[in-house]
């Protein structure tokens, strides 16, 4: 379960604190598939990049099944089992997908095991393996290595950062179908960060971020029908079927 007490976020601009998130209370239990929307610029991102200690907060407490996390390194949050995956995926030359995939594994992977994370993310397995992670791949090629990447880890939590922003609507098929595939597994907590109303509709519970606070959680029934009525004009939700190149 990760827990966040009244977490605060704040930068400096021009010798004054802006403040990004605001006193975040925030409870997301095991098993969950967890969406985290809102309006542009609300804190999301922000929030996902705390969990993972890409940023330390300004004040609060952030915790990992009971244990304090907060002051910890994100090497020592991946140790535990906490996993990111960014809004642009990054790019290693020289480096292959089963290389990759392996690295992340902790050990050297078997072919088979290597292919299995592949088919599972909609890549043809025997296309991918040698190929480098380098800017040869598409954007949603690489995304969907990269959720490869975070299921070869077993995570206790896996963390996705607006994963349809930018790439193609086939691509943006296949990923909403890795993450059907992730939500019947229940294996992992899963939270995404996202706009896009089909990833949406798979939440088990959904969080409305807007300038920095939760503004509501809830089931997906209980949320998702009147966030669509408020913010689907000025907020940039995705409507179906809709990924855009960004």
């Amino acid at each position: 379960m990760i827990k966040l007490e009244n977490v605060s976020f704040k930068v400096d601009v021009d010798g004054s604190d802006l403040g990004i998130i605001d006193g975040i209370n925030l409870e997301i239990p095991d098993g969950s598939f967890t969406v985290i929307t809102g309006p542009n610029g609300g804190g999301k991102s922000t929030l996902a990049r705390l969990i993972m200690g890409i940023e330390k907060p300004t004040s609060g407490k952030i915790y990992y099944n009971d244990i304090d996390i907060t002051d910890m390194t994100v090497t020592e949050r991946a140790k535990l089992g906490i996993g990111y995956a960014f809004q642009q995926p990054p790019r290693f030359k020289g480096l292959t997908v089963r290389r990759l995939l392996s690295l992340a594994a902790g050990h050297e992977l078997p072919e088979d095991e290597c292919c299995s994370y592949l088919t599972s993310v909609g890549l043809c397995s025997k296309d991918y393996l040698n190929r480098e992670m380098d800017y040869s791949l598409s954007g949603g090629e690489a995304k969907r290595i990269e959720i490869a990447t975070l299921m070869a880890r077993n995570l206790g939590v896996a963390i996705f950062d607006e994963p349809e922003a930018g790439i193609d609507l086939w691509s943006f098929s296949m990923l909403v179908e890795s993450f059907k595939a992730m939500s019947r597994g229940r294996h992992n907590s899963v939270i995404v960060i996202s706009h896009q109303e089909r990833i949406m509709q798979l939440a088990d519970t959904m969080v409305v971020i807007a300038n920095g606070k939760v503004r509501n959680i809830g089931t997906k029934d209980e949320i998702f029908p009147s966030l669509m009525g408020e913010f689907n004009e000025n907020c940039g939700f995705r409507g179906k079927g809709d990924a855009e190149n960004e």
